[in-house]
């Protein structure tokens, strides 16, 4: 890993990249912050167009790397700084659980939640990439379900991950709530990290217009 640790970090405030916003908080990164106004088109602009054509965020530059997509960035992030302790080691039995969660947060949760927010039936259960909202919503609860975080007491990247989408999807109704999210949001969210990140992104948002 380059030990040129200074980090570009394209962020639009009450978006998902707030959860990467949390994730630098909580390994002390060293990063310019580049904020992109979403009501204005900003993220469709030539100038950003340039960094990421997919128009979205969050995105990094790393020297000459670029890392888009959510997954990668927290994966990125996490591994970048060892010495904060987000990222099980490859020789860690939790590595490949840690894996499974940050995966499933893209492949089955996301399209999970578009489709029943689209009020979309999911595709056949053969090609569906998470079969049905139900399944996909109780294998998750299940995991929380002991806690405090996802890997048990162990917090990591996919724990900034899913606390920050859980907090949205349950606040505005895309995903039942339950006593296993309550309790395992409040863990997160109680994080002094988190609540940095949260105050930092809320000053953001009311700056723009």
């Amino acid at each position: 890993m380059n030990q040129q640790r200074r980090l570009t970090f394209f962020h639009a405030p009450n978006s998902r990249s707030s959860g990467v916003l949390a994730l630098l908080e909580e390994i002390g990164a060293d990063y310019e912050l580049r904020v992109l106004n979403l009501k204005k088109g900003e993220q469709r602009a030539p100038a950003y167009l340039a960094v990421n054509p997919m128009g979205k965020v969050p995105a990094l530059l790393h020297g000459d790397a670029l890392i888009t997509e959510q997954v990668a960035v927290y994966l990125y992030l996490a591994d970048l700084y060892p010495a904060a302790g987000l990222a099980p080691r490859l020789d860690d039995p939790l590595r490949g659980p840690y894996l499974r969660w940050l995966a499933f947060y893209g492949s089955c949760f996301e399209p999970a939640v578009i489709d029943r927010s689209m009020k979309r039936d999911p595709a056949p259960a053969a090609t569906s990439p998470y079969g049905d909202f139900d399944t996909m919503l109780r294998t998750l609860t299940d995991q929380l379900a002991p806690g405090p975080f996802l890997l048990g007491d162990q917090f990591t990247a996919a724990d900034v991950l899913w606390g920050s989408a859980l907090a949205w999807t349950t606040g505005f109704g895309l995903v039942p709530s339950s006593p296993a999210i309550e309790r395992y949001l409040q863990a997160v969210h109680s994080r002094p990290a988190m609540t940095r990140a949260r105050a930092r992104d809320a000053e953001l948002a009311a700056a723009q217009v």
